[in-house]
């Protein structure tokens, strides 16, 4: 005990001038146990009671939460019932407005689809328009591009004399090619004088050759449109260019009068063949002294429309001879036709006589049937059981003859057998 109290009154800790002890120390601890279970029972009594209040609260609280579940159940379901009229509603507006905007599309479609054909059509069509547009264009460009080379080749020719007398012969060739036959001209033909023309045609009936020569004053001609279309064209320049243009033509003229007209061998009259009308116009517009001097001259001035028109002059003379010379022939093949058709005449006048025989014995035929078919039906209308006609008949004819029938019956009697019949002819 004593250590006990030994031991509790031991010090422990000294704070200053205090001594504390392990007692001291003890009591404080079992005091401040005390007063720490006194605070826990409290603290304890105080939870449980809030949480009574709590619980209370809560319960409260739940009531009142279940309270606003209904409410918020009921209003729920109102709201739902609500939403689903609304979502019919709305679906049904939706389905509407889906119907009318896929019909709205739908004819917008259709339109748009049938404009854009029409349209891609007339494209089309128009971009064809427009390819034969240019295809024609082209050829066109091509047809013109070709002329224009054949105009400078036609003007290279035609500057040089060599080659324009050339354009003008075969011009002029080509013309009587056409219209004549082969054997009826010659190019180049040579004359007893030596000369040689540019074409010798040959007439019918071993008459003279009518001789063709072609010419082409370009040069004077050129000068007196250069001198007329220019610009402060004097008169005196045109009346140069005239006088050049008329020496040259009379040249020509001369040199045709001279060296092919040849008495016995040529016709008296020439052709000076000018391959252009608008030059021949000329000559016989404004120098009307050249076609009287060519006149005189017994020289002929033509252009490529007279020279087809006398080209088919001379056809015709040349036919009509070909026609007398053949006239012989075609009288000939006349006779025979005539033979042929006497000929024939016999054999047809033959014919309709077999036919009028032919019908005269079908006719005598007819009239035989016909004769055949009463004597038939008359002797069809008969009785051959008729005996008084045939007593009646023998009696007759023993009046006649003065005898009596044998017993026999060979004349023919009642006991014969034998019918006699009499037909008489109408």
């Amino acid at each position: 005990m004593n250590q006990i109290s030994d031991i509790l009154s031991a010090p422990v800790a000294q704070l200053g001038a205090s001594t504390f002890t392990l007692g001291q120390f003890l009591l404080a601890g079992g005091f401040l146990f005390a007063v720490l279970f006194c605070v826990l029972v409290v603290a304890l009594w105080r939870s449980a009671r809030a949480r009574a209040v709590a619980a209370a609260e809560a319960a409260d609280h739940a009531r009142d939460a279940e309270a606003r579940m209904v409410e918020l159940t009921r209003a729920q379901a109102e709201l739902q019932g609500r939403m689903g009229s609304i979502a019919e509603v709305f679906g049904a507006r939706q389905a509407e407005l889906t119907k009318a905007i896929s019909d709205r599309l739908d004819g917008m479609t259709n339109r748009l689809g049938q404009s854009i054909t029409e349209q891609t059509k007339s494209t089309h069509e128009n971009l064809a328009r427009l390819q034969e547009r240019l295809a024609v264009i082209d050829t066109a460009q091509n047809n013109i591009q070709s002329l224009a080379g054949q105009v400078v080749q036609l003007q290279q020719i035609l500057s040089n004399k060599q080659t324009r007398g050339a354009f003008g012969q075969s011009r002029m060739e080509a013309i009587i090619a056409d219209g004549l036959p082969h054997n009826a001209y010659e190019f180049q033909a040579t004359l007893s004088n030596g000369s040689r023309p540019d074409c010798l045609v040959k007439m019918p009936n071993d008459a003279p050759s009518l001789v063709i020569d072609a010419k082409f004053p370009l040069e004077a001609w050129n000068a007196i449109r250069a001198a007329s279309e220019g610009e402060g064209a004097a008169p005196e320049a045109r009346k140069v260019a005239e006088s050049a243009f008329r020496r040259d033509v009379e040249v020509h003229i001369r040199a045709i009068a001279d060296k092919y007209l040849l008495t016995g061998e040529t016709q008296d009259t020439a052709f000076m063949f000018v391959p252009s009308e608008s030059i021949f116009a000329e000559i016989h517009e404004n120098f009307e002294t050249l076609v009287q001097r060519a006149h005189r001259s017994r020289v002929v001035i033509v252009s490529p429309s007279l020279l087809m028109l006398s080209i088919q002059v001379i056809q015709a003379v040349l036919k009509d001879a070909r026609m007398r010379e053949q006239a012989h022939l075609i009288q000939a093949e006349v006779v025979r036709l005539m033979e042929d058709v006497t000929r024939l005449d016999d054999r047809v006048r033959k014919l309709q006589t077999h036919f009028m025989q032919a019908n005269k014995d079908i006719d005598l035929i007819l009239t035989s049937t016909d004769k055949v078919t009463k004597r038939g039906a008359r002797i069809e209308a008969l009785e051959l059981g008729a005996e008084a006609a045939g007593k009646a008949a023998d009696g007759e004819r023993r009046s006649l003859s003065g005898k009596e029938p044998s017993e026999s019956g060979s004349d023919g009697g009642p006991g014969s057998g034998q019918l006699r019949l009499r037909v008489v002819d109408e």
